[in-house]
């Protein structure tokens, strides 16, 4: 990872007309949205460059924040479905021809888990969601991490985590296919070199695969989990969270 610079700025990002970043942890300081984030959000919006949320939230929490922000829309539940700023109504970017039955086979693959480890409870907003299920990632180490991973594939299911939550999810269901998706449809006349992707998390590591995103950050507590990452971001701010973006923000603004 190359520390972000303002020579990096000027040399390698200089065409950004897009940044596809995450949300917690990567837009928010210890769990807020800031005064100096939505600051620069209003000065990318003026510069016309667009900002994309890409996040494992659920729809309904999704639905709502793309009204709130200056965004051009929202990806939701890690890449589940879409919320274009100029419709209500979600595209679903992971095909599920039975909804109620997704619903029913990723109910009981929880209720298995958590046979098998007590402590692990449902996310709050599991209710609001509609292609992944998730539960707390509370202080499960690496190892039981990764045993839960192994049974989710082994029920044909896929499985990732943030700094908030665990997801058992559809497998080709990720971050970096339905933002690739979104792109094709809605932003074709972007190339790569007019993307940026940022992140904080192992949710976001296909946001990170250069194959597919060439330029990528990762805020600085994207460090907290390097050791766990196939793929990096290549560049990382100075600052953590929200000040990182922001510090991403200012740079590309100058």
């Amino acid at each position: 990872m190359t520390p972000l610079s303002k020579a990096v700025a000027k040399s390698n990002l200089k065409n950004i007309q897009l940044i596809a970043t995450d949300i917690d942890g990567t837009l928010t300081k210890n769990g807020k949205f800031t005064s100096n984030l939505f600051l620069s959000l209003e000065k990318l919006a003026a510069a016309q460059i667009q900002v994309l949320v890409i996040t494992g939230r659920s729809a309904g929490w999704t639905q709502a924040i793309k009204n709130y922000l200056p965004v051009v829309g929202a990806i939701a539940e890690n890449g589940g479905l879409f919320y274009p700023t100029h419709s209500e109504a979600p595209k679903f970017l992971t095909f599920i021809p039975y909804i109620n039955l997704h619903r029913q086979n990723l109910a009981e693959i929880f209720q298995y888990l958590k046979s098998l480890f007590p402590r692990i409870e449902e996310s709050v907003d599991n209710q609001f969601r509609l292609t992944d299920w998730t539960f707390d990632i509370q202080d499960l180490s690496l190892s039981e991490l990764t045993k839960i991973a192994e049974i989710c594939s082994s029920k044909g299911y896929g499985f990732t985590y943030s700094n908030v939550h665990c997801h058992i999810k559809p497998l080709e269901q990720d971050k970096a296919t339905g933002l690739l998706q979104v792109l094709s449809e809605y932003f074709p006349e972007l190339t790569t070199e007019k993307i940026i992707t940022v992140g904080d998390s192992p949710n976001d590591e296909t946001l990170f695969d250069e194959s597919k995103f060439p330029l990528s950050v990762g805020v600085a507590n994207v460090r907290d989990y390097v050791d766990k990452l196939n793929h990096q971001p290549v560049y990382i701010t100075r600052q953590k969270e929200a000040e990182g973006f922001c510090e991403l923000a200012e740079l590309l603004l100058e």
